[in-house]
């Protein structure tokens, strides 16, 4: 099973090389792994959203994991295979094609300082690309486990038929925005991302969660993406459920994550050393069954 022997709680690098650098971002990937972390998450559009920020989080995250002693035995996750975004990051429309792919796989290695990368996700899928065109170039020595992101069933589907009939490696997760909290965002509004449904569950595959916190929310954050009547019903059950834990509201809602009926494994970034202690502190938190169920169930009644 791809997620055997990780850490509980994958360690989000986006912010490492822009709003993380150096000493303070050295610190933060140690209090990780000394909480014995080792999942870490990046990609190679990693983080283009700032000036000159592209390849930024894959560059500082193989420096500083080199300087621990740990970049050989980290679990690194990174992705590849994404559109264009915006004038910091510009793409061929066809950003899922074989050449494509291998100059990311190429860019990502090197900027990480790694020759063999443990698990490649395809960060987006076009939805037209022929899945057989995709996944040939995945079959790189250079890769271990593969997987995508933000991918429907049915792409994900096809795309192991494909694999199995070849006898090549297929998609063994698929990483989504996953929280407690329901997003507003519908997905037609941008068909290249993907929220939890209950057809991931019903699917099977083992998920990875982005956003698994909900962007603060469980702390008392207020947010249009998640200010819902539902959602605010579901951080106060969390809230409830803390006293109960002896723990805290951002804590129960990733351990609802993994609670799930199928292997899970949320992902969390900070910048605040606070909060990324908070976060450790989950990893060791079990939900009873009947608990886990309440936090999104109907009734009002909390179990006792």
């Amino acid at each position: 099973m791809i997620f055997e022997g990780l850490f509980p709680l994958g360690y989000g690098a986006g912010s490492l090389g822009t709003a993380l650098t150096g000493d303070e971002a050295t610190r933060h990937v140690t209090v990780y792994l000394e909480a014995g972390g080792n999942v870490f998450d990046t990609a190679h559009v990693y983080a283009c959203w700032t000036p000159s920020g592209v390849g930024a989080s894959e560059r500082e995250l193989g420096r500083i994991l080199k300087q621990l002693g740990v970049l050989e035995s980290a679990f690194i996750v990174t992705k590849g295979g994404h559109p264009a975004f915006g004038t910091e990051y510009p793409r061929p429309e066809h950003f899922l094609a074989p050449e494509v792919l291998q100059r990311d796989i190429t860019e990502s290695c090197e900027r990480l300082g790694l020759e063999r990368i443990p698990l490649y996700l395809l960060h987006r899928d076009d939805g037209v690309t022929p899945v057989a065109e995709i996944l040939e170039p995945l079959q790189d020595q250079r890769l271990g486990a593969i997987g995508v992101s933000n991918w429907s069933v049915a792409r994900i589907t096809e795309a192991n038929a494909m694999a199995q009939k070849r006898g090549w490696r297929g998609f063994a997760t698929n990483q989504i925005q996953g929280s407690l909290a329901t997003p507003t965002w519908p997905i037609t509004e941008d068909p290249t991302t993907r929220s939890l449904t209950q057809a991931e569950l019903d699917f099977g595959l083992p998920l990875m969660f982005y956003s698994a916190t909900a962007g603060g929310y469980f702390a008392g954050k207020t947010s249009k993406l998640y200010d819902t009547p539902e959602n605010a019903a579901r951080r106060e059950r969390a809230e409830k459920l803390a006293e109960k834990y002896d723990a805290t509201a951002t804590q129960i809602a990733l351990a609802w994550l993994r609670s799930l009926p199928i292997p899970t494994l949320p992902l969390f970034g900070t910048t605040d050393i606070r909060h990324l202690q908070e976060a450790l502190g989950a990893a060791a938190l079990t939900l009873m069954p009947e608990d886990a169920e309440w936090l999104t169930a109907d009734g009002t009644s909390a179990p006792a």
